[in-house]
């Protein structure tokens, strides 16, 4: 069983909305029925805004009308229900202000390590433009002298696995198998 978005919220909003027992909300929002129980005093949740389960998908009225007449049912999750996003994210990359000094470092780092990367791939792992690119590969950024390659993995720019997916689909398209540390000397 799926729990609600906002479990505690959602409690608040059943306490004070229907005839519902402690145990059937608790057993909804995977709570302590003791938790509830001091949601109904005032105890626990003071001030919070109740969330309406029904305007969110997660229950139907009839589904809490049925509950409401036998303590003994358990309600059922009905309709829309939270789920996270579990496919590659979509649009523009957001990189907190605290980071962004960060990206030509790991600009340098992936020219440096990975030259079969595209300048597309570059700015879809950094989230940056071809232009800060291009001139962190010239040395003609505005901070050239105190650029350091570090890889953008430890900075927190890129995750492991997005930087391995672009890597092996760049190396898939040139058909180079050499890993950034081997040598091409024989």
């Amino acid at each position: 069983m799926s729990i609600p978005l906002m479990p505690k919220a959602t409690a608040v909003w059943l306490v004070e909305n229907t005839s519902l027992s402690f145990d059937q909300i608790a057993e909804f929002c995977a709570m302590h029925s003791l938790e509830v129980q001091a949601i109904a005093d005032g105890e626990v949740a003071a001030g919070m805004q109740g969330r309406d389960p029904i305007a969110a998908g997660e229950l139907t009225q009839a589904e809490i009308d049925r509950c409401g007449r036998d303590p003994s049912l358990r309600l059922r999750a009905g309709g829309e229900t939270y789920s996270h996003p579990s496919g590659p994210r979509q649009g523009a990359r957001y990189t907190p202000v605290a980071k962004r000094q960060d990206r030509p470092d790991a600009i340098a780092w992936l020219l440096k390590n990975y030259p079969e990367l595209s300048d597309g791939q570059v700015c879809k792992l950094i989230g940056t433009t071809k232009p800060t690119i291009d001139k962190v590969r010239d040395r003609t950024h505005w901070n050239a002298a105190n650029i350091k390659p570090r890889n953008p993995v430890s900075l927190g720019l890129c995750s492991e696995t997005e930087l391995e997916k672009e890597v092996d689909l760049a190396r898939a398209r040139s058909g180079s198998v050499r890993g950034p540390a081997e040598s091409t000397v024989s």
